[in-house]
């Protein structure tokens, strides 16, 4: 095949950079560096050399070849396997678990980024070929094969991209207070707290918010105790927490208000600054696992009704 061979080799560039641009090490150091870097672009110069060489073995009728591509593509499911099993052995040891639906959240996001280069390395390689067949010069083929993979790889990550809580709800700072040894916050009991010394820590440290659903589908939404937990972990990734293991006093809980559904979450952090707090939660992915979606449905809750924090 050493007529395609730079038809392969711009295909697997592109779609090596789609896998680039599509990974993100923020605070969560997920993937982790460098081990979880290395391992995420090994799989993403296989993912780009499965959609490169797929349209010149088509052309070449090596069908057999197309066969042995097919399977391999589907070994790309054990990365969901891969990141899930990866994500739940160390699970144990997070002062605030992830929880199961995040996680699930995570590995689902892993392997369809790699399916992504694929698709992203398959378009760069049918433009340069059908570019060829109409006689343009190498540099023009390979522009339009570098043009229409950009492009390809930007749609697809927009495509893909979560939501985060801030588009589907409003947080705003809420009221820590005791109501004798129960801990409240805006009303909504969160737990009992026995200690005196710990009611004076929440007094003198806790920050507290309140998530405001948007509408129905956010309320039902933020319902999920997976996305409940996702909150909770991403809060205390960005703030620290004040807590060790076997302190349950200190670990953030998000509770539901039964009346109107929004979520109120107090923490103590090791940095007691509000202003952070409101961001990390709005920064928090709403979770495909988590979403819901009454007002589609033909029966479902008043269609116009927009939520601002009561009903």
């Amino acid at each position: 095949m050493n007529k395609f061979g730079v038809q392969i080799i711009v295909s697997i560039i592109m779609g090596l950079l789609a896998r680039i641009y599509m990974i993100r090490i923020d605070q969560r150091q997920y993937p982790s560096y460098p081990q979880g870097l290395i391992s995420h672009l090994t799989l993403g110069v296989i993912a780009a050399s499965l959609g490169a060489v797929a349209l010149p073995a088509l052309v070449q009728k090596e069908y057999s070849a197309v066969t042995f591509l097919a399977l391999a593509a589907q070994q790309f499911r054990d990365v969901r396997n891969m990141e899930r099993q990866s994500l739940d052995n160390i699970e144990g040891t997070e002062l605030v678990p992830r929880g199961t639906a995040y996680i699930e959240d995570i590995a689902k996001a892993f392997e369809a980024r790699n399916y992504m280069v694929i698709i992203t390395s398959l378009m760069t390689s049918i433009t340069i070929y059908f570019i060829k067949i109409i006689k343009f010069p190498m540099y023009l083929q390979i522009f339009f094969g570098i043009l229409v993979g950009s492009i390809t790889a930007l749609i697809l990550k927009r495509l893909l991209s979560r939501q985060l809580i801030m588009e589907i709800a409003t947080v705003r700072p809420a009221h820590i207070h005791f109501n004798g040894p129960l801990l409240m916050v805006n009303d909504v009991v969160i737990m009992n707290i026995g200690l005196k010394g710990s009611r004076k820590i929440y007094e003198e440290t806790g920050i507290a918010v309140e998530i405001i659903p948007n509408d129905a589908n956010a309320r039902a939404t933020l319902a999920n105790i997976g996305q409940r937990q996702a909150i909770q972990h991403n809060a205390t990734i960005q703030l620290g927490i004040r807590k060790d293991v076997d302190e349950p006093d200190f670990t953030p809980i998000a509770r539901r208000n039964p009346h109107n559904g929004n979520i109120v979450m107090a923490i103590i952090p090791m940095e007691p600054n509000i202003d952070l707090l409101v961001e990390a939660v709005n920064k928090t992915p709403v979770l495909e696992t988590a979403k819901r979606k009454p007002l589609e449905s033909k029966k479902g809750p008043i269609k116009n009704n927009k939520l601002k924090g009561e009903l």
